[in-house]
Order: C-alpha cells, then structure tokens, then sequence
C-alpha cells in the first residue's frame, strides 16, 4: 500500500531543493536564463513537436546534471572539509558531467536551430 502523506512529503522535501537550487546556487541561474533564452529563440523560430522534445531533453540534461554537480560539492565539503586532491578531484568529475551536458547541449541547440536560422537568412536576401 502507498503511504500518501510520506510521498506527499517527499515531493515538499523534492520541490524545497529546487527552490534552494536556483536561490541560491549561481550556475543554476545561469543556466535558467540560457533556457529562456532557447525557449524564446524556439517560440520565434516556431520549432515543431519534434525539435521541442530534443531542445527539453538538452535544457533537462543541464539542469540535471547541475543540480547533482551541486549536491556533489556540497556533500563533498561536508565529508572532507579541509584541502583534499581526493575530494577536489570528485568536485572536478561532477563539474566536468555538467559541462559535457552543456556541450551535448550547444550541439542539440546547433543542429535544431541551424535550418531555421538558413531558412531566415534566405528570406531576406
């Protein structure tokens, strides 16, 4: 039997960590303005159902990524509070996720706008 009011509380535990992510956490609100910036670019572009589903999976990719990348150096530094190569480098892995999921992104961005972007420039000329 599913305990509600425990899932329910779960999801309010779920939902604080997302309002901490981008309250307090700078790269979070970074990326956060990079995605309204895509979802403007693909509203004016008029992207179709198929586009949309790989840009929301690139943008989903980041934030994920992010957010553990954020969980990682904050456990980290509780673990090992002091200068440690260890902990620096498991800082530096979970950095690294999340720039391999924003250059997977930029790609993503590049191969879904560029016909648009092809087809503007045509029209004007």
């Amino acid at each position: 039997m599913i305990d509600f009011p425990k899932t329910v509380r779960s999801f309010r535990f779920a939902f604080g960590g997302i309002r901490q992510f981008f309250r307090h956490e700078n790269n979070a609100r970074v990326h956060l303005l990079a995605s309204g910036l895509v979802v403007v670019a693909g509203v004016y572009c008029r992207l179709n159902r198929g586009e949309w589903l790989w840009i929301t999976l690139a943008v989903a990719l980041v934030w994920i990524t992010e957010a553990v990348n954020t969980a990682l150096e904050k456990l980290t530094d509780l673990v090992s509070p002091g200068h440690d190569p260890r902990a620096g480098a498991v800082k530096d892995l979970a950095a690294g996720a999340v720039l391999l999921a924003a250059i997977a992104a930029v790609i993503i961005g590049a191969l879904t706008f560029w016909p648009h972007v092809v087809m503007m420039t045509k029209q004007r000329h």
